[in-house]
């Protein structure tokens, strides 16, 4: 009798390239009411502001963190409403991965992975401030890493360093 062994090759082994997901958490997420009560007795809408950002950190060679971290902050009359801040991460793996194809999934595909998330979790702390919840509009990361990219180079090219809040997206709502 002869034994043949039809166990799948070990990922690890595998030559073939993947790309995994490996946690996605709420890093950090804050509310702050600094005027109320009184502020929540004045009849007008609110404006709304939003800011969001993406920030990768390395944990390995094929290990990546990525964080997409948003400010939301509606004022009345000049004065805040509410302010929250959230910090949606998750934890990507590329195995055989060409280094050329990693960046762009760091900054489109990871944070339109997390986008969701953090949409969720920023209109649920809304609402159980006792506010209509507000829903981040869709963001084109494919556009805002090209801009990205478009900044880098103009850098480069005048040796002059952008700040950081550049490369923060304001959103219109």
């Amino acid at each position: 009798m002869t034994e043949q062994s039809s166990a799948p090759k070990d990922v690890a082994d595998s030559k073939e390239p993947s790309f995994r997901i490996q946690r996605v958490y709420l890093k950090d997420l804050s509310l702050e009411q600094p005027n109320s009560p009184q502020i929540l007795l004045v009849q007008a809408d609110p404006q709304i502001e939003v800011e969001v950002d993406i920030l990768v950190a390395p944990i390995s060679n094929e290990i990546f963190e990525v964080s997409l971290s948003s400010t939301v902050t509606a004022k009345v009359d000049g004065k805040v409403l509410f302010l929250v801040e959230a910090k949606q991460a998750g934890i990507f793996e590329f195995s055989n991965i060409p280094v050329e194809q990693i960046d762009p999934m760091l900054g489109i595909t990871c944070p339109s992975i997390l986008y969701p998330y953090l949409r969720s979790n920023i209109a649920d702390t809304i609402s159980r401030a006792g506010f209509q919840p507000i829903h981040l509009n869709e963001i084109n990361f494919h556009a805002m890493y090209e801009h990205r990219l478009m900044q880098a180079q103009q850098a480069a090219a005048t040796k002059d360093e952008s700040s950081a809040d550049e490369g923060k997206i304001i959103l219109p709502h």
